[in-house]
């Protein structure tokens, strides 16, 4: 039951469609959820008893809740997910993903790691100035002083008036359909996504008016579908 679990950094999620693979999956959770604060672990594990369900640790109890209570039924891959605190902050995932350590042994390799490193630190020498080495293939050549030129400005282009379908960059190459399509769903008009499979990393994104189209830009421009792609929004051209 909900009531008997209380709130933290981890969800439970259920009912997730098994025929998708663990690695798209484990990518459009984070495209999914990164929305709602920083993600520190995703596990999702495709053996027989563990197939269908999926932990999101994220960084603070906060940010777990509001991923709870905003995507509870959200059709994810055509099933609607079912979420919930997991029954421990830690422990939950360290089972599924193979790492659960017992709480005891846990702490009797605590205390044997801190004994070994006391036991260094009276060891180690009092710490001196750094011996001097040579270079490993003699002196370093002095850098040589090249004229500096200023930059030639570059024209730029006038952005696009406001209309009905975005343009989206710096997708990363793994993204598709659904994994766009999951992000920009939740924004009331949406009607489709449009992916140039000749030119990867870009998409179109149709809503039906520019007032429904400026809503998502505003609340996804800049927003990291994984860590390093933070997805560039502006009006599409027409």
């Amino acid at each position: 039951m909900q009531a008997d679990t209380p709130p933290n950094q981890t969800i439970y999620i259920n009912n997730l469609n098994e025929k998708i693979k663990k690695e798209e999956l484990k990518k459009s959770l984070y495209a999914v959820f990164s929305q709602f604060g920083k993600i520190l672990d995703i596990v999702a594990c495709k053996t027989l008893k563990l197939r269908g369900q999926s932990w999101v640790v994220f960084d603070d109890v906060t940010a777990a809740t509001n991923a709870l209570r905003q995507m509870q039924g959200f059709p994810f891959y055509d099933k609607p997910m079912r979420i919930q605190y997991a029954k421990t902050k830690s422990d939950a995932v360290a089972k599924a993903d193979g790492t659960f350590v017992s709480r005891e042994k846990r702490k009797k390799n605590d205390e044997k790691a801190e004994r070994k490193r006391r036991e260094q630190a009276a060891e180690a020498p009092a710490a001196g100035p750094p011996p001097a080495y040579p270079p490993p293939y003699g002196a370093t050549p002095p850098a040589t002083t090249a004229p500096q030129f200023p930059p030639r400005p570059v024209a730029q282009e006038p952005p696009a008036p406001p209309n009905n379908i975005l343009f989206a960059q710096n997708l990363p190459r793994e993204a598709n359909n659904i994994m766009i399509e999951m992000l920009f769903q939740q924004f009331p008009g949406f009607k489709e996504v449009r992916m140039i499979e000749a030119k990867p990393g870009i998409a179109f994104i149709e809503f039906g008016d520019e007032m429904q189209a400026s809503v998502a830009l505003q609340a996804l421009n800049q927003f990291k579908i994984t860590p390093t792609n933070p997805m560039q929004l502006s009006y599409a051209k027409k």
